[in-house]
């Protein structure tokens, strides 16, 4: 008894954190924050997770317990989210149940005795138990929701020099928990200790250590980069010869009309040409029937925000070309280059030059400058790189934007961005903004007040308290949307990154997803009932009703002849059919619609040459779809293959490899019969 009670005090002790350690979080390479981990005696840990990026970030403490085997039986955490709405979670396995309660849902089912609870704002303390789990048992799993298995392996090992001496360290990847795999570097020396985590822009590593975040960056990289190449090779089905897409209906983007059905007939990675149907005697070498499918130019997301899979995640919905306006420079490059070399699959990708001002709420992608002399050898930096537009955001100095704008038309870049703080939308156009990014952005023209520091919360707590009072008939708002007609402003409304936040209710489903959740990879499903806000009672009647003024006012803009572009700033893909269907219901009809997300798109951001319609000699960047979303929009769901010049993805194959279930079958691809 007493070797026995001796063996599983020592596998708990390999099991814990050390007594005290303690993690910085790095935002951009500066400290934004700390993870701090207390482990206590019978395994018990404690947690102070907290940090700060873009003036906002999470506060969470933890409280859970191992058994003797390493698996959580107990757990506790308390906070604020993101946007400060309050945190509050338990479980406790015991008796081959867990029970479970959060501030939006709760349970009580029968577990196996190793099952492994996933909470949904767990920090690293709680998940290096897990991975320390994983990769001390035979197989390296364990249960969880849904049936699923967690599983880690060890991708590789390398030793690296830290400040006392030689560091050995291991990647284990952690799968079955999300649509994407999980990457944590554990210490190599028989404890798999949680050493860090580490993402372009963003990671959490061991304090004293923060010099080993570059090498490591790169290597998971590089790990990384293996995987997503063996995806392409196993999803992309080669388009070789001469592709018939017969008898389809198709949409004429420009003139937003349904036209057909006609032969579509693909070679080269293009267009060749676009018939009558049996016009051309020519035989294909194979064939996609178009019966009762729609035929679309690729979509586009105008503002989304790439790296690693997410590519598949857009490309599973039809969205064949992003513009991604905030981003860690180098990271995008790199990922522009692969994806345009065909080594990684994913959508084209357009960028918009990052620029902020140096400021404690600093967003720290691309260049954050202390100086108008920053901003303008940034703007050169991004114009020698071929960009075709910038991106100002909230830090930077009003008196900046009117020189910025300048160099950057100098240079043939258009102008867009967040309005800074201590502006309004309407003095942003005059000195020089091409498009405004955010319906909060626009809406705060009308609702800020003086003294209002926008690089805080209150940039969406003054638009939902006082959105609602905007009268779109005052002449106030009729001269500011006359203003961007007259100045061909483009809008980037983003509609789908507010309607969570200002229409959810805790424990409700987040409208953006409601109604695809059941596709939804299984602990993602949690999620959408926890909303970003504290929203109840009069002020979520309020909110709501400030929602709907910013649909409004997207679709009176939309009405008075400004370009609107869609995007999304999250939920890549499923987003952006949100986004859309949104516009429908404020009233913009789906004809219209698809022509905002297709030729729209390709026209601001500069392709409209290559892509956005369909056309002889166009780029066969094309969705086909079951039904037709000139009268459904919501068929755009339902979309059968996605063809990217060269090369076809089934979507239901993107979606399961990502954990989604899949909407609809992959449409056929035949070959032609002699």
């Amino acid at each position: 008894m007493k070797r026995t009670l001796f063996a599983a005090a020592l596998l708990l002790a390999a099991l814990l954190p050390a007594r005290a350690a303690e993690y910085v979080v790095l935002v951009q390479d500066q400290p934004g924050g700390h993870l701090r981990v207390q482990a206590g005696a019978g395994g018990a840990v404690e947690a102070d997770f907290s940090w700060r990026d873009n003036g906002r970030g999470p506060d969470t403490k933890e409280r859970f317990t191992l058994d003797a085997r390493g698996v959580p039986v107990q757990y506790e955490l308390t906070g604020k989210s993101t946007f400060g709405a309050a945190m509050r979670e338990t479980f406790r396995l015991e008796g081959g149940r867990a029970r479970w309660q959060s501030r939006v849902d709760q349970g009580d089912e029968a577990v196996p005795d190793d099952f492994v609870f996933m909470p949904m704002d767990g920090s690293f303390a709680y998940f290096d138990a897990v991975v320390r789990l994983l990769l001390a048992r035979p197989d390296a799993s364990a249960p969880t929701f849904g049936g699923l298995k967690l599983k880690a392996e060890r991708q590789l090992r390398l030793t690296l020099p830290g400040p006392a001496g030689p560091v050995p360290l291991a990647l284990a990847v952690v799968t079955g928990a999300d649509a994407s795999p999980w990457y944590y570097w554990v210490r190599d020396d028989g404890t798999n200790a949680f050493f860090a985590v580490t993402w372009p822009g963003w990671s959490v590593v061991e304090k004293g250590f923060e010099a080993l975040v570059p090498p490591l960056l790169e290597r998971q990289r590089q790990a990384a980069d293996e995987r997503l190449v063996d995806l392409r090779r196993k999803l992309a089905q080669p388009l070789d010869g001469v592709t018939l897409i017969r008898a389809v209906r198709w949409f004429d983007a420009p003139a937003a009309r349904m036209r057909g059905p006609s032969d579509v007939w693909l070679f080269d990675g293009r267009i060749g040409a676009v018939t009558p149907p049996g016009a051309l005697t020519a035989r294909p070498d194979r064939v996609i029937d178009g019966a009762r499918r729609t035929l679309l130019p690729g979509l586009w997301d105008m503002h989304a925000h790439l790296w690693g899979d997410v590519g598949l995640a857009h490309l599973a919905a039809g969205v064949t070309s992003i513009r991604d306006p905030a981003n860690q420079n180098d990271e995008l490059l790199r990922l522009q280059g692969r994806i345009a070399r065909g080594e990684v699959a994913g959508p084209h990708v357009h960028i918009a030059g990052f620029i902020e001002g140096k400021s404690p709420f600093s967003a720290r992608n691309g260049f954050v400058v202390d100086s108008l002399q920053a901003g303008l050898d940034a703007v050169d930096w991004y114009a020698a790189r071929g960009l075709r537009s910038i991106k100002l955001y909230n830090s930077i100095k009003p008196e900046w934007v009117k020189p910025l704008a300048a160099r950057a038309h100098a240079h043939g870049l258009k102008v867009s961005g967040h309005v800074p703080a201590f502006m309004r939308a309407e003095e942003a156009v005059r000195a020089g903004y091409d498009e405004l990014t955010h319906i909060n952005q626009v809406m705060l023209n009308f609702v800020v007040r003086p003294g209002d520091d926008t690089r805080t919360l209150v940039r969406f707590e003054r638009v939902g308290a006082d959105g609602q009072a905007l009268d779109l008939k005052s002449p106030k708002a009729r001269a500011f949307i006359e203003l961007l007609r007259r100045r061909g402003t483009v809008v980037d409304p983003t509609l789908v990154a507010f309607e969570g936040m200002f229409t959810q209710a805790q424990g409700q489903p987040d409208p953006t997803v409601a109604a695809v959740a059941d596709h939804l990879p299984v602990l993602w499903q949690r999620g959408v009932r926890a909303a970003a806000m504290d929203l109840e009672g009069a002020k979520l009647k309020t909110f709501r009703a400030s929602f709907q003024r910013m649909l409004e006012l997207t679709v009176a803009m939309h009405r008075a002849g400004i370009t609107l572009v869609p995007g999304t700033d999250g939920w890549a893909g499923i987003g952006l059919h949100r986004e859309l269907e949104l516009y429908v219901a404020g009233g913009i009809p789906a004809p219209e619609v698809l022509r905002i997300a297709t030729w729209n798109g390709a026209k601001v951001a500069g392709a409209a040459a290559e892509r956005g319609r369909i056309e002889r000699g166009q780029a066969a960047d094309l969705v086909l779809v079951e039904g037709d979303p000139s009268v459904d929009i919501t068929a755009l769901r339902r979309n059968s293959l996605v063809i990217q010049g060269r090369v076809a993805y089934a979507p239901d194959q993107l979606y399961e490899a990502q954990g989604f279930k899949p909407f609809v079958p992959a449409a056929k691809i035949e070959t032609a019969t002699p």
